[in-house]
């Protein structure tokens, strides 16, 4: 026993020995480790400061860039010259400090260089979102960046522009580095320097601006072209209000001063009268997208090619097309009213074409207008009813109905009785739009609407757009040109949704390329579904308010048309392209008498004629999964007599045809073929939905789709219903 005993105690002493011994080598491991990571952590942080630019030392010289069209042919140089007029401090007015320390560094007198309770801040304001923008490199860490450094996002530059603005702090006063950072930073339009930003925003010096013109340009520089004033007043104005929001809240004016500055008026300067052709805004939208990217420096000094997706032949046929557009009256020298005009690839997503108005206004209404888009909103509610099961022969009462005080008419002020959801689309009638929308469900129509991209769409709040009033195209906000081109550009592309994009490729000054654009495709709508769509689309064109559109090959579209005639569109696409046209007043006016599918229409047809040569006439492609039946017009069900008049070849998702047949009677009048009025009765097409003869079943067929949702498609964070009596906005 005690043998038993001994061997027991040898063996625990054994044990407590070996974990010793791992405990040990453990802790040699980690120590080891850890050596080796702080020895390469100082290796780091070396070289990055033996590598860092001195202060006295040189900037490189600057070189143009140069901007290409999908052919390689150059569109535009970007000249290197910086329009700078440097100014002392003591000449820059105490709010335009203030504004400036308020917004981008408030403890600028008390750090020294770097502050990591701005840090902190920055980050707690993030993760709260309330939208206050402080941000967390200080003042000397911009100068840093902006003189000395590139706008890399590197742990490197990070390391450098720290170590220099130390440096910076060490060597300069906080007024002498102020000064340098009021005449060094970008202020859009090639503006560099308050004193330059004034003159051209303004016309005059930085010493005569006002309060509310130094929140302004003070809320600039955190993205140059987004919150340019002469580009987009709208955003300017709403990051001027959160200026003066944070010089309340850190005591340099009170909230009286700072409401009558919000709502005092700003009146920019008249830029002067340039022949400057419309394909600026399309250089102007490249050059936006590489400022926010890359900085404004890089864009104008280090000397990039960048190869762009317009092509120039087909950016002179909108230019011409757009020419189409009549003036009504003139505005600080803009024409009235305006227009848009973009086209994009569907397979690529590659933005072929811009023309963001006619003017020097730099105001580029492709991309920034929102606008409202009337009944061009309606195919997303089509969508939703296909979707859920609707077929293009259903039968849709479009009689009076009445949603709390809201009683939508349509464009005619007529009813039409019962009516094909087909015949509905083709000659946009509102009441039909309202009550598919209410069968499928609104969030329905706003997640199709949302999933093929248009992101300006509210959901949340006291007003938003989660009533009936969308159906019509009722939005709080509207939609851009951009947006709705590239929405319907799903439905080209058999359901896949592709991001458009302007830029292909970027390359340095070295030949090093730095940006390759790689598409990003995404199924958002089942092919079937879009197929049947666009083939409702078609008669649009073919037979209904879209008419004026038609050019001689396969295309679909929708008009759109405002209630209170402020908007007009066309928005349309074959195989291989789609585009959109808007038309309307930059301040409220009306367009007497213009609806989408007249000068929107013409406009478009104009375009896609003259672009039509570089593609070859072809059809959408049908996917597998689809049949033609013979229907009546009347019920939607199916008829077995080829003389019946009543009668049309529909197509359909497999295994929603209709199985009953139509009890719906030729009229004498018919088989006379005649109407009621004694007038002759076009015979409906037999192959016009299908491309075939009627009844032509395909033999292998996959599963039919599901008539219910599928799974996830449902707005994000949806607020609660809406009320019943929103009112429709829009026809």
């Amino acid at each position: 026993m005690q043998d038993k005993d001994k061997d027991n105690e040898k063996k625990e002493t054994a044990r407590r020995k070996s974990k010793k011994n791992t405990r040990t080598i453990t802790v040699i491991a980690v120590v080891v480790f850890l050596v080796m990571l702080t020895g390469a952590g100082l290796g780091f942080l070396t070289a990055s400061i033996h590598t860092m630019p001195s202060l006295k030392g040189e900037i490189r010289p600057a070189v143009s860039s140069q901007i290409f069209d999908t052919n390689g042919k150059v569109i535009t140089t970007i000249h290197s010259v910086e329009n700078r007029l440097p100014v002392s401090i003591n000449k820059i007015p105490k709010d335009l400090q203030n504004a400036f320390i308020a917004a981008e560094d408030v403890r600028f007198y008390q750090h020294s260089g770097i502050d990591p309770r701005g840090i902190l801040r920055a980050v707690w304001s993030n993760m709260t979102d309330r939208g206050i923008s402080e941000g967390g490199s200080t003042i000397t860490q911009q100068l840093a960046r902006n003189a000395l450094l590139s706008q890399d996002q590197t742990i490197k530059r990070k390391v450098q522009e720290a170590f220099l603005s130390l440096q910076i702090e060490r060597q300069y006063s906080k007024n002498e580095i102020f000064e340098m950072y009021m005449n060094q930073i970008y202020f859009g339009q090639g503006a560099y320097g308050v004193q330059t930003a004034a003159q051209v925003y303004f016309g005059k010096n930085v010493e005569d601006l006002n309060l509310a013109e130094c929140a302004l340009i003070a809320g600039i520089p955190k993205s140059p072209n987004y919150y340019s004033p002469s580009s987009n007043l709208k955003a300017a104005k709403e990051r001027q209000a959160v200026v003066l929001e944070q010089m309340v809240k850190y005591g340099y004016i009170d909230s009286n001063t700072a409401t009558k500055a919000r709502n005092s008026e700003i009146k920019l300067a008249t830029r002067p009268v340039t022949n400057t052709k419309t394909s600026s805004y399309f250089t102007d939208y490249v050059i936006q997208l590489l400022i926010e990217k890359y900085g404004a420096d890089a864009v104008y000094k280090d000397g990039l090619k960048i190869y762009t997706t317009l092509d120039l032949e087909m950016q002179s046929a909108a230019e011409n097309a757009m020419e189409q557009l009549p003036t009504t009256r003139t505005e600080s020298g803009i024409k009235q009213p305006q227009g848009a005009l973009v086209a994009i690839d569907p397979h690529s997503g590659h933005i072929k074409a811009m023309v963001g108005g006619r003017g020097n206004d730099q105001f580029n209404r492709a991309v920034l207008a929102e606008r409202q888009p009337g009944s061009a909103f309606k195919p997303f509610v089509y969508l939703a009813a296909i979707e859920s099961g609707l077929t293009p022969a259903s039968i849709i009462d479009d009689s009076p109905v009445s949603f709390g005080s809201w009683s939508p008419i349509n464009y005619d002020g007529k009813f039409h009785g019962p009516v094909t959801m087909r015949s509905a689309l083709e000659q946009s009638l509102n009441i039909v739009a309202v009550k598919l929308a209410q069968q499928a469900g609104i969030d329905k129509s706003l997640y199709y609407a949302q999933q093929m991209g248009i992101s300006t769409l509210v959901l949340k709040g006291d007003t938003n757009d989660r009533n009936l009033a969308m159906s019509l195209g009722g939005l709080t906000r509207g939609v851009t040109p951009l947006e709705i081109a590239s929405a319907y550009g799903v439905l080209a592309n058999s359901g896949v949704r592709v991001e458009p994009t302007a830029i292909v490729k970027v390359v340095d000054r070295n030949g090093k390329v730095i940006e390759q654009h790689v598409p990003k495709e995404k199924v958002v709508v089942n092919e079937r579904s879009a197929y049947i769509l666009t083939d409702m689309m078609r008669g649009v064109i073919n037979n209904g308010t879209g008419a004026g559109a038609y050019f001689g090959r396969p295309a679909a579209g929708k008009t759109g048309t405002t209630s209170d005639h402020k908007d007009a569109w066309f928005v349309g696409f074959t195989p291989d392209l789609v585009a959109a046209v808007w038309m309307g007043n930059d301040n409220p006016g009306y367009l007497r008498g213009v609806t989408g599918g007249t000068i929107p229409a013409s406009i478009w047809r104009s375009f896609m004629s003259d672009v039509s040569t570089k593609y070859v006439a072809r059809d959408f492609v049908k996917p597998s999964g689809i049949v033609a039946a013979r229907v009546s017009t009347k019920d939607g069900l199916l008829l077995n007599d080829p003389n019946n008049k009543e009668g049309r070849s529909e197509i359909f998702v497999e295994g929603t045809q209709p199985t009953k047949l139509s009890t719906v009677m030729s009229t004498k009048d018919d088989k006379d073929g005649k109407d009621k009025d004694g007038k002759d009765i076009k015979q409906p097409d037999q192959t016009n939905a299908t491309g075939e003869t009627s009844g032509t079943v395909e033999k292998t067929l996959p599963p039919a789709p599901g008539k219910n949702d599928h799974n996830g498609m449902t707005p994000s964070s949806p607020p609660p219903p809406p009320k019943p009596n929103d009112p429709a906005k829009k026809n």
